[in-house]
């Protein structure tokens, strides 16, 4: 078993979560599974029944689906320290996307059937939760706002920032994002294609903007993109 103190913050991860108290995520902890899976293993697929959330305490998790002319496309990728599946705990639809695990993980499992009386017996909380998710749509609307707004060199330089917000060392060279990047998992978050994304990248490298290095992307002058997509 991993320490409780990595799966309380993994948990804390979770916008939805974030409105429970102490002693609330405590409870909700003890309810908890933990499940390991090798690299390239399935998780769920789209259409399975959405019966728990994920947190991702070692490995990363790749959610695709599939576009109408039967590519893969990546929705999101899910580092350590992140969750996936949370809005299955409240709606129980079906998975809406797969999930596979990038390299080997162990996942923390918090299953509905053990949520819902917990959160039943508990309005105060439910009351939290609901102006959380409130304040998350609102939070969707301006991002999708944004992003009709900006051109790729701007989208690319938003998405490039907030994943080194979160997700980011510091080094020598500059903010490294740690989490490897596929062109065409980028593609897909900034709506543009891999080659576009590619021509992009490459200029700002021979810029001094970013160092590329087999997947991982160093933000060398994160000032400069914050700019690119007006994030001062």
């Amino acid at each position: 078993m991993l320490n409780r103190a990595m799966q309380r913050q993994a948990l804390l991860n979770c916008t939805l979560l974030t409105a429970m108290r102490p002693e609330e995520l405590d409870r909700l902890l003890a309810m908890a599974s933990e499940r390991s899976v090798r690299r390239g293993q399935t998780i769920f697929l789209k259409g399975d029944p959405g019966s728990s959330m994920m947190a991702v305490l070692k490995g990363s998790v790749r959610i695709t689906t599939g576009s109408p002319d039967g590519k893969e496309i990546t929705i999101n990728i899910i580092p350590a320290g992140e969750v996936f599946g949370e809005i299955a705990l409240l709606d129980a639809r079906p998975r809406s996307a797969d999930a596979s695990a990038i390299e080997d993980c162990d996942l923390l499992v918090i299953e509905r059937r053990h949520f819902l009386p917990f959160l039943a017996a508990n309005q105060d909380l439910m009351l939290r939760m609901l102006a959380v998710l409130c304040q998350r749509l609102r939070q969707t609307s301006q991002t999708l706002g944004e992003m009709v707004m900006l051109d790729l060199p701007g989208r690319l330089a938003r998405l490039l920032i907030r994943l080194a917000d979160d997700h980011a060392s510091r080094t020598p060279a500059g903010l490294r994002i740690e989490f490897k990047l596929s062109q065409r998992d980028i593609g897909t978050r900034v709506a543009s294609s891999r080659e576009s994304v590619n021509k992009q990248l490459q200029a700002w490298r021979d810029a001094g903007l970013v160092s590329l290095d087999h997947g991982y992307i160093t933000l060398r002058e994160p000032d400069q993109l914050r700019a690119l997509c007006d994030m001062e």
